[in-house]
């Protein structure tokens, strides 16, 4: 069985099927899903999703690309959603320079910093997006050396993997590692301990190979299963079932 730690079901995209969808996943061998949300009215949907479905669970924050609007008194909000008891993290937040458009990069790290804060006083670990921001994640993580978590979507170098996987932290590998071009990523699973990775699929979006270019869902999460159990040596149903112990481990999940 398979856990999805990454995947946006609040998305527009699901909108004329989701209950269908949702509804078969554990018959595609998929027991656990985590839904993310990136601002405060998706972490709201994620919430009640989770309250919705038994294998899925949520975490709240608010995404660096989203970030633009942020109050002080987001925060509060924040706290709020976080309390519910199938609310296992904080994110997706985290850093993202790729996008022009998006809040200046002084910006998007105090609303970093602030939900760092948050997951502290909460005891909960954090998902994080990086963007194009690889030594600005790390030392901002660094700062709050209590708090560990997911690096979602992992594309920094080995070293950085390395030095992340001794602070603690897990790394959550998608679509991509799949991919004809994915040499890093490949390098990056080959050099970190199986114990410290995990599977997503960041649904909608980064369908993995073969399904390249549609919607992506959790019914996809094998591949990248598969794709750890190839590079590590392992068979399939050894590396989905320690994925999904490492997902449960770091989510809190029983």
């Amino acid at each position: 069985m398979l856990f999805d730690t990454h995947a946006h079901y609040y998305d527009e995209r699901f909108d004329s099927d989701r209950d269908e969808l949702l509804t078969a996943l554990p018959e595609q061998g998929v027991e656990l899903v985590l839904c993310p949300g990136c601002d405060l009215p998706s972490s709201r949907s994620c919430v009640e999703l989770a309250e919705r479905y038994p294998y899925i669970y949520a975490a709240v924050g608010v995404h660096p690309g989203d970030c633009g609007n942020w109050m002080d008194e987001d925060l509060a909000k924040l706290r709020d959603l976080a309390v519910h008891p199938k609310v296992r993290a904080i994110g997706e937040i985290g850093l993202d320079y790729y996008w022009k458009d998006n809040p200046p990069k002084e910006f998007q790290q105090n609303v970093f910093r602030r939900q760092l804060e948050l997951a502290q006083a909460l005891h909960l670990p954090v998902i994080v997006h990086d963007r194009e921001a690889h030594g600005d994640s790390l030392a901002i993580v660094k700062e709050f050396p209590e708090v560990t978590g997911v690096f979602h979507c992992y594309s920094g170098s080995v070293e950085m993997a390395r030095e992340l996987v001794a602070l603690g932290w897990y790394l959550g590998f998608d679509g991509p590692v799949t991919y004809k071009n994915a040499r890093k990523a490949l390098e990056v699973l080959e050099a970190v301990p199986l114990e410290r990775i995990l599977v997503e699929t960041d649904a909608p979006y980064m369908a993995p190979e073969p399904f390249r270019g549609r919607r992506n869902h959790s019914g996809y999460v094998y591949r990248m299963a598969e794709t750890v159990a190839q590079v590590k040596g392992l068979s399939t149903e050894e590396a989905e079932r320690q994925t999904t112990a490492n997902g449960r481990r770091l989510f809190s999940i029983v």
